[in-house]
């Protein structure tokens, strides 16, 4: 897929867009609606004037965003709603003839965006959240014969969808594999305080199969969306990442070396006194919950890493797996059992296949309680103290 250093060069291709104002892509048919969200505004004006620009999504339906035939690449994606619950919303992704979504992820965590009612601004290279609400993906999604991309809602009252996908029908090549992203979530986690981001399937028939035909399974992890509320206090992210790549067994191919270290941070992402939020085109920690407190077991986090530099490649199975753990008095870790951990993985395979459906029960997220107490000096001065006793111990 062209990146920037490449856009000037002339290829084969014709872009479209489909969005309420053009539901099907088709050339020369934007903007031709005579009814729509927008009619009563334009009802001076006439055909052409912003009578289509959204799509009412009534509580408890799915709605078609787009479908259309290929081959061709969708290029960027954008839309806008009700930001209140972003996690009641799910966006799923069909590629080709699959009867099942290849990705299914509630809408606000597939824009890093997880905790209801809280946008996590960022301008990453393949995320983009605007202050307003504007969430916009550039995840290239190669397609070959269809693409249909979908938004159902589990709420009980309807929104408004305004959006628009734009794509450019071309050839491609044998090598493009498909977009895949699913979600996971654990609340409370339990104990192992272990949570399993992605596994593909190792033992399934079609993994099988690719052991003795060579492909089929074949594929790149490309990056990880993280939310998480520790449920105890003080420092949460000694967990490591492990990806366990074809086969391996007890002990995986990658390990990191700790959860802060793997979204490109460090030292607890503790300056001063602070969480630090920070982001960036390939990593970040966009969104601290409240932003004034520090070590509180209520306090929500949202991180993102891409692979875009750094794909992590397997031609078979990938497991990928995150500790929670924190510290404890002695210098002794302390496994989060508590924690509440949503993911997405994101990854590109071979061929499309199905990623398991949110749990409806998944997707409800209770309001965040902030208790009212002491100034947030004062309680950052004891989480301060508290930390100092149970952090890590070669920090000291």
């Amino acid at each position: 897929m062209a990146g920037v250093a490449e856009i000037w060069e002339i290829t084969p291709g014709r872009s479209r867009s489909v969005s309420p104002e053009n539901f099907t892509g088709a050339k020369g048919a934007g903007g031709m609606a005579t009814e729509g969200t927008g009619a009563p505004a334009s009802r001076e004006l006439g055909r052409g004037w912003k009578v289509s620009p959204s799509i009412e999504l009534a509580a408890g339906t799915t709605a078609t965003l787009a479908e259309v035939a290929g081959p061709g690449v969708i290029q960027h994606i954008w839309l806008t709603t009700d930001r209140r619950n972003l996690r009641g919303l799910v966006l799923r992704m069909y590629w080709d003839d699959s009867p099942e979504p290849s990705v299914a992820v509630p809408l606000g965590d597939f824009f890093c965006s997880g905790w209801p009612g809280e946008l996590a601004l960022l301008g990453s290279e393949m995320i983009v959240v605007a202050p307003a609400g504007g969430l916009n993906s550039y995840w290239p999604m190669p397609f070959r014969s269809r693409a249909r991309i979908t938004l159902e809602s589990t709420l009980d009252y309807g929104v408004m969808v305004y959006y628009q996908v734009s794509y450019v029908l071309r050839d491609v090549p044998d090598s493009a594999g498909y977009l895949h992203a699913s979600w996971r979530r654990a609340n409370p986690l339990g104990d192992p305080a272990v949570h399993t981001l992605l596994d593909t399937g190792a033992g399934q028939a079609d993994v099988a199969a690719a052991a003795t035909t060579g492909s089929g399974v074949a594929g790149r992890y490309v990056g990880t969306y993280m939310a998480i509320e520790p449920g105890d206090a003080g420092w949460w992210g000694e967990g490591e990442l492990k990806f366990y790549l074809d086969g391996d067994g007890e002990f995986p191919t990658i390990c990191g070396t700790g959860t802060e270290d793997y979204f490109g941070g460090a030292w607890n992402f503790d300056l001063a006194g602070r969480y630090v939020p920070y982001a960036t085109a390939r990593l970040g920690l966009p969104q601290v919950l409240p932003p004034d407190r520090i070590y509180q077991p209520y306090q929500r986090f949202g991180m993102y890493r891409w692979h875009t530099a750094d794909p992590i490649c397997f031609d078979r199975d990938l497991r990928v797996t995150v500790q929670a753990l924190g510290w404890q008095s002695g210098g002794r870790y302390l496994p989060l059992t508590r924690a509440d951990i949503a993911t997405t993985a994101y990854w590109y395979q071979a061929r499309p296949r199905a990623v398991a459906a949110p749990a409806a029960s998944q997707l409800v997220t209770a309001p965040q309680v902030v208790p009212v107490g002491p100034s947030t000096v004062a309680t950052g001065l004891r989480a301060r103290i508290q930390s100092l006793l149970t952090r890590k111990p070669w920090r000291r």
